[in-house]
Protein backbone atom coordinates (compact mmCIF):
# COMPACT_ATOMS: atom_id res chain seq x y z
CA UNK A 1 0.00 0.00 0.00
CA UNK A 2 1.49 3.71 -1.08
CA UNK A 3 0.58 6.35 1.02
CA UNK A 4 1.42 10.00 -0.10
CA UNK A 5 1.40 13.19 -0.16
CA UNK A 6 -1.58 14.06 -2.70
CA UNK A 7 0.47 17.19 -4.13
CA UNK A 8 3.46 14.59 -4.85
CA UNK A 9 1.06 12.98 -7.57
CA UNK A 10 -1.40 14.51 -9.43
CA UNK A 11 -4.81 12.52 -9.08
CA UNK A 12 -5.27 12.27 -12.84
CA UNK A 13 -1.62 11.83 -14.06
CA UNK A 14 -0.47 8.52 -15.45
CA UNK A 15 0.88 7.08 -12.08
CA UNK A 16 -2.53 6.84 -10.45
CA UNK A 17 -4.37 4.50 -13.16
CA UNK A 18 -1.06 2.50 -13.79
CA UNK A 19 -1.13 1.41 -10.30
CA UNK A 20 -4.73 0.27 -10.13
CA UNK A 21 -4.02 -1.27 -13.20
CA UNK A 22 -1.26 -3.44 -11.83
CA UNK A 23 -3.11 -3.82 -8.64
CA UNK A 24 -0.93 -1.80 -6.33
CA UNK A 25 -3.03 0.33 -3.77
CA UNK A 26 -2.56 3.98 -2.71
CA UNK A 27 -3.98 5.72 -0.20
CA UNK A 28 -3.56 9.91 -0.08
CA UNK A 29 -5.53 13.16 0.12
CA UNK A 30 -7.91 14.19 -2.34
CA UNK A 31 -7.62 17.67 -3.88
CA UNK A 32 -10.19 20.30 -2.59
CA UNK A 33 -11.08 20.75 -6.23
CA UNK A 34 -11.06 17.19 -7.23
CA UNK A 35 -14.20 17.24 -9.47
CA UNK A 36 -16.37 13.71 -9.39
CA UNK A 37 -19.39 12.16 -9.24
CA UNK A 38 -20.42 9.46 -6.57
CA UNK A 39 -21.42 6.03 -7.86
CA UNK A 40 -21.80 4.27 -4.56
CA UNK A 41 -22.67 5.58 -1.10
CA UNK A 42 -21.64 2.73 1.67
CA UNK A 43 -22.64 1.88 4.91
CA UNK A 44 -20.38 4.11 7.71
CA UNK A 45 -19.77 2.30 10.92
CA UNK A 46 -21.42 3.76 14.03
CA UNK A 47 -19.49 5.52 16.67
CA UNK A 48 -16.70 6.05 14.58
CA UNK A 49 -14.77 8.61 12.93
CA UNK A 50 -15.91 8.10 9.51
CA UNK A 51 -18.20 10.61 8.13
CA UNK A 52 -18.22 9.07 4.34
CA UNK A 53 -17.41 6.03 2.43
CA UNK A 54 -18.15 6.31 -1.55
CA UNK A 55 -17.35 4.64 -4.76
CA UNK A 56 -16.46 7.59 -6.94
CA UNK A 57 -14.98 8.80 -10.51
CA UNK A 58 -13.16 11.11 -11.20
CA UNK A 59 -15.05 13.58 -13.88
CA UNK A 60 -13.41 15.74 -16.68
CA UNK A 61 -12.28 15.03 -20.13
CA UNK A 62 -8.65 14.30 -18.53
CA UNK A 63 -9.53 12.57 -15.89
CA UNK A 64 -12.09 10.39 -17.10
CA UNK A 65 -9.50 9.23 -20.39
CA UNK A 66 -6.39 8.95 -17.88
CA UNK A 67 -8.05 7.18 -14.83
CA UNK A 68 -11.13 5.45 -15.99
CA UNK A 69 -11.13 3.30 -12.83
CA UNK A 70 -13.55 3.61 -9.76
CA UNK A 71 -12.01 4.99 -6.59
CA UNK A 72 -13.15 5.48 -3.37
CA UNK A 73 -13.31 8.44 -1.22
CA UNK A 74 -13.47 8.41 2.33
CA UNK A 75 -14.09 10.93 4.84
CA UNK A 76 -12.47 11.34 8.01
CA UNK A 77 -13.14 13.52 10.81
CA UNK A 78 -10.22 14.42 12.92
CA UNK A 79 -10.71 15.44 16.63
CA UNK A 80 -7.75 16.64 17.59
CA UNK A 81 -7.90 19.85 14.84
CA UNK A 82 -11.12 19.33 14.62
CA UNK A 83 -11.75 19.09 10.75
CA UNK A 84 -13.16 16.59 8.10
CA UNK A 85 -9.90 14.69 6.12
CA UNK A 86 -11.15 13.42 2.84
CA UNK A 87 -8.88 10.48 1.70
CA UNK A 88 -9.08 9.16 -1.66
CA UNK A 89 -7.46 5.58 -2.24
CA UNK A 90 -7.89 2.60 -4.88
CA UNK A 91 -8.40 -0.11 -2.39
CA UNK A 92 -12.40 -1.09 -2.40
CA UNK A 93 -12.29 -3.85 0.49
CA UNK A 94 -10.45 -2.71 3.38
CA UNK A 95 -12.68 -1.06 5.58
CA UNK A 96 -13.02 2.73 6.09
CA UNK A 97 -11.20 2.81 9.26
CA UNK A 98 -8.85 0.70 8.17
CA UNK A 99 -8.28 3.25 5.28
CA UNK A 100 -8.19 6.19 7.84
CA UNK A 101 -5.17 4.58 10.23
CA UNK A 102 -3.13 3.98 6.99
CA UNK A 103 -2.50 7.36 6.37
CA UNK A 104 -2.65 8.27 9.95
CA UNK A 105 0.19 5.82 10.13
CA UNK A 106 1.99 7.24 7.30
CA UNK A 107 1.52 10.84 8.53
CA UNK A 108 3.11 9.83 12.06
CA UNK A 109 6.33 8.75 9.90
CA UNK A 110 6.63 11.73 8.11
CA UNK A 111 6.63 13.62 11.72
CA UNK A 112 9.49 11.23 12.80
CA UNK A 113 11.17 12.15 10.22
CA UNK A 114 10.60 15.81 10.42
CA UNK A 115 11.70 15.59 13.99
CA UNK A 116 14.95 13.88 12.94
CA UNK A 117 15.69 16.58 10.64
CA UNK A 118 14.88 19.60 13.05
CA UNK A 119 16.45 18.37 16.00
CA UNK A 120 19.19 15.84 15.30
CA UNK A 121 20.54 17.54 12.10
CA UNK A 122 20.05 14.21 9.96
CA UNK A 123 19.37 15.81 6.21
CA UNK A 124 21.12 13.39 4.41
CA UNK A 125 21.93 9.66 4.53
CA UNK A 126 25.65 8.66 4.90
CA UNK A 127 24.62 5.72 2.62
CA UNK A 128 22.51 4.38 -0.08
CA UNK A 129 22.53 0.47 0.78
CA UNK A 130 19.60 -0.70 2.93
CA UNK A 131 21.88 -1.44 5.75
CA UNK A 132 23.69 1.65 5.93
CA UNK A 133 20.16 3.39 5.92
CA UNK A 134 19.12 1.22 8.70
CA UNK A 135 21.96 1.87 10.99
CA UNK A 136 21.54 5.84 10.42
CA UNK A 137 17.78 5.72 10.93
CA UNK A 138 18.31 3.39 14.14
CA UNK A 139 20.75 5.64 15.82
CA UNK A 140 18.63 8.32 15.56
CA UNK A 141 16.22 6.64 16.54
CA UNK A 142 18.08 5.77 19.90
CA UNK A 143 19.33 9.29 20.10
CA UNK A 144 15.64 10.26 19.72
CA UNK A 145 14.64 8.06 22.81
CA UNK A 146 17.33 9.11 25.20
CA UNK A 147 17.04 13.18 24.65
CA UNK A 148 13.09 12.55 25.00
CA UNK A 149 14.25 10.60 27.98
CA UNK A 150 16.28 13.49 29.40
CA UNK A 151 13.57 16.04 28.44
CA UNK A 152 11.41 14.27 30.97
CA UNK A 153 13.55 14.03 33.59
CA UNK A 154 14.67 17.85 33.43
CA UNK A 155 13.51 20.29 36.22
CA UNK A 156 13.27 23.26 33.71
CA UNK A 157 9.83 23.51 31.76
CA UNK A 158 11.99 24.31 28.70
CA UNK A 159 11.08 22.80 24.94
CA UNK A 160 12.35 19.62 23.28
CA UNK A 161 13.96 22.03 20.82
CA UNK A 162 15.87 24.04 23.11
CA UNK A 163 16.77 21.10 24.86
CA UNK A 164 18.40 19.47 21.86
CA UNK A 165 19.98 22.40 21.11
CA UNK A 166 21.95 23.21 24.93
CA UNK A 167 23.23 19.14 24.72
CA UNK A 168 24.44 20.30 21.24
CA UNK A 169 26.15 23.03 23.20
CA UNK A 170 27.75 20.99 25.64
CA UNK A 171 28.68 17.54 23.58
CA UNK A 172 32.33 18.32 24.49
CA UNK A 173 32.21 19.64 28.41
CA UNK A 174 32.66 17.08 30.62
CA UNK A 175 30.07 17.12 34.00
CA UNK A 176 27.76 15.14 35.87
CA UNK A 177 24.37 14.56 33.04
CA UNK A 178 21.67 14.60 36.18
CA UNK A 179 23.47 17.77 37.89
CA UNK A 180 23.16 19.30 34.83
CA UNK A 181 19.52 18.67 34.03
CA UNK A 182 19.15 20.23 37.51
CA UNK A 183 21.08 23.35 36.71
CA UNK A 184 22.38 23.90 32.80
CA UNK A 185 23.10 27.09 32.82
CA UNK A 186 25.83 27.09 35.84
CA UNK A 187 29.25 27.26 34.73
CA UNK A 188 30.77 23.59 34.61
CA UNK A 189 32.96 21.91 37.40
CA UNK A 190 36.75 22.52 37.69
CA UNK A 191 38.36 20.32 35.45
CA UNK A 192 41.42 19.66 37.93
CA UNK A 193 38.89 18.49 40.55
CA UNK A 194 37.07 16.19 38.04
CA UNK A 195 40.76 14.63 37.25
CA UNK A 196 41.31 14.01 40.65
CA UNK A 197 37.77 12.14 40.97
CA UNK A 198 38.90 9.41 38.10
CA UNK A 199 41.95 7.98 40.00
CA UNK A 200 43.39 6.81 36.14
CA UNK A 201 46.25 5.07 36.67
CA UNK A 202 47.55 6.37 33.29
CA UNK A 203 51.75 6.69 33.81
CA UNK A 204 52.22 9.83 34.09
CA UNK A 205 49.05 11.10 33.78
CA UNK A 206 48.27 14.73 34.94
CA UNK A 207 51.93 14.37 36.20
CA UNK A 208 54.72 17.11 35.04
CA UNK A 209 56.81 16.50 31.90
CA UNK A 210 60.79 16.21 32.83
CA UNK A 211 62.01 19.08 29.90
Amino acid sequence: MESFCSGQVGHTRVTLPRWTTKGIHFVTRLKANADYYVKQHRRVPSKSPIRADQVIRLMGVTAEKKCPHDLRRVVVWDPVKEREIVLLTNHLDFGANTIADIYKDRWEIELFFKTLKQHLKVKTFVGTSENALRIQIWTAMIALLLLKWLHHRSHLSWSFSNLAAMLRLNLFTYRDLMAWLKEPFGPPPNLERLQGQLHLSLPGFGQPQNV
